[in-house]
C-alpha cells in the first residue's frame, strides 16, 4: 500500500496570491489546464516552481535531442529514481516517440537493452554512467559528443538533472499516483 501524500494539493482557498500566479505561469506556459504531479508539491515555493518548469518545458519540448532520445533519457532517470509517477507520465509518451516496448521493460528492469539504435546505445550508456558515478569517461563522453554535440550533451545533462529533480520532490513528498498508474514500475528490492 502506498504511503500517505506529504504535500497534496492546496486548496483555492488557501493558496497566496504568488500560488495563483505560479499556476496560472505554469498553464500558459503548458497550454494546459492541468496541474499535478511534481508540480503540486513546488507550489509550495512559487518562485521555484515558476523556474522549473520554464527549464522544463525547453527540455521537454525544444531540446537537441530528439523525442525518443529525450524519452529514454527520462525513463532511465525515473528508473534510477524507482519514480513510479514520472515514469507513469513517460512510458506512454515513450511508445508514442518510438522507443520499443522490448526497450521499456529492459529498462523496468534495470537491465541494458539488447535491441538498440546506435544512438539509443550511446544514449543509455552516457546516461546509466553519469546517473551510476556521478561522472563519464572519456569514451563515453566521446561517443556522445559524436552523436548529439556539445549542445545535445548538455541537454541531455540538462534532462537527467531536471527530471532527477523531479524525482527527488515527488519521492521526498511521496506524491500520489492515480490508480491508473498503480502497476506503472516496481521498486527495485532494497
Amino acid at each position: 500500500m502506498d504511503t500517505p501524500d506529504r504535500m497534496p494539493p492546496i486548496s483555492n482557498s488557501e493558496m497566496t496570491v504568488e500560488q495563483r500566479e505560479a499556476i496560472a505561469d505554469f498553464q500558459q506556459t503548458r497550454d494546459t489546464q492541468e496541474f499535478h504531479g511534481p508540480f503540486v508539491a513546488l507550489l509550495r515555493s512559487p518562485e521555484l516552481l515558476c523556474k522549473t518548469q520554464r527549464v522544463g518545458e525547453y527540455l521537454r519540448y525544444r531540446s537537441a535531442l530528439s523525442p525518443h532520445l529525450s524519452e529514454l533519457a527520462i525513463l532511465l532517470t525515473a528508473r534510477h529514481w524507482h519514480q513510479r509517477y514520472e515514469w507513469g507520465i513517460h512510458a506512454p509518451i515513450a511508445v508514442k516517440a518510438g522507443i520499443s516496448d522490448q526497450i521499456i521493460r529492459a529498462v523496468a528492469a534495470g537491465q541494458r537493452p539488447t535491441q538498440m539504435a546506435t544512438d539509443q546505445a550511446v544514449l543509455h550508456d552516457f546516461c546509466v554512467e553519469l546517473l551510476r558515478n556521478q561522472n563519464v569517461c572519456d569514451t563515453t563522453y566521446e561517443a556522445a559528443v559524436k552523436h548529439f554535440s556539445e549542445r545535445g550533451i548538455i541537454d541531455l545533462v540538462g534532462i537527467l538533472g531536471y527530471y532527477s529533480l523531479l524525482a527527488m520532490v515527488m519521492n521526498t513528498t511521496r506524491t500520489a499516483l492515480p490508480d491508473s498508474m498503480s502497476g506503472t514500475l516496481q521498486p527495485f528490492p532494497r
